[in-house]
């Protein structure tokens, strides 16, 4: 979920531009690299801030915002599109950094060099910052027979304004969370630096028949009163279409769960899989015939 760009400012909705621009210069003397030296918490932080003023500053841009509210709005907003005309060097000398700020565009955005003049009375040489873009989240849904076979799966994205259409291996095992990295297709640096990375991660379509727990598959099968009661073999179905005979023993109780080693999901990492479970429910009669009441009657004289 998209950042509100309010919240990361720590202004209100009808803030005016005075008081956004009063929020940004104290979170900037905060966050500045000149400041942190090197701290990377503290420079995403920063793009962060200076990503949500050059929004809001734009009386443009932050119409769209409070139109589309901040999903929408990064779906329609590249971060090229958000920094464009958005001159850092001007803004932060305004602030009172030093410095030799340079606001070049380039294919992944604008660069600038943060001075040792800085307002915390840094003396250093000029140091260039090349901050690295955002990294972006894409959630795949994906069926449990592509989670135990591996797929490959085409992904469209909108990068720099533009759809980008990237085919991606996925590997066996790959459960709901995990993720995989793809270096530099990521967001765009706001600075000049390189690009973020972007995060494929697996989401799991809920299944008919199957429902799961990390790598280990749950069935449920219905046994009649009697076979419960005296025991019997059934069929069970695997994510591969096969069958499998389990034996069930005189005497099981409801809610058994009964473990079929090494036949639920691949991990990700090694040959290992997981196992299926088949929790068994007892199906009860709502009414019984005649015959049906004279047995059971007769076995409770027995004692059962």
């Amino acid at each position: 979920m998209a950042e509100d760009y309010y919240q990361i400012l720590g202004v209100k909705k009808d803030a005016s531009k005075e008081e956004i621009k009063k929020a940004y210069r104290k979170l900037a003397m905060k966050y500045h690299p000149d400041h942190t030296k090197g701290d990377k918490a503290a420079e995403e932080k920063f793009k962060k801030i200076s990503e949500a003023y050059a929004v809001l500053s734009d009386n443009e841009k932050r119409k769209e915002y409070d139109t589309f509210g901040a999903e929408g709005f990064r779906q329609r907003f590249s971060q090229e599109d958000i920094f464009r005309g958005f001159d850092f060097g001007d803004i932060l000398r305004e602030f009172g950094f030093g410095g030799d700020f340079s606001s070049g565009r380039r294919s992944s955005g604008m660069r600038f060099n943060f001075g040792g003049g800085s307002p915390f009375g840094s003396q250093t040489r000029y140091q260039q910052a090349r901050m690295k873009g955002s990294d972006l989240v894409y959630e795949l849904p994906l069926t449990l027979k592509e989670v135990a076979t591996g797929t490959s799966k085409t992904v469209s994205l909108q990068h720099q304004g533009q759809a980008e259409k990237i085919t991606v291996q996925i590997p066996k095992g790959m459960i709901t969370g995990k993720k995989l990295r793809l270096a530099g297709k990521g967001s765009p640096s706001p600075l000049g630096g390189p690009p973020g990375d972007l995060f494929i991660q697996a989401k799991v379509i809920k299944d008919p028949v199957y429902s799961v727990e990390d790598c280990d598959l749950y069935i449920a099968h219905e046994l009649k009163l009697t076979e419960a009661i005296l025991g019997t073999s059934i069929s069970v179905p695997t994510l591969d279409d096969k069958k499998l005979s389990l034996k069930i023993p005189p005497g099981t109780k409801p809610g058994t769960k009964m473990r079929m080693s090494g036949h639920g999901l691949p991990h990700m990492k090694g040959s290992r899989k997981g196992d299926l479970f088949v929790k068994i429910q007892i199906k009860m009669p709502k009414q019984l015939s005649a015959e049906q009441k004279r047995l059971i009657e007769k076995l409770a004289q027995t004692g059962l």
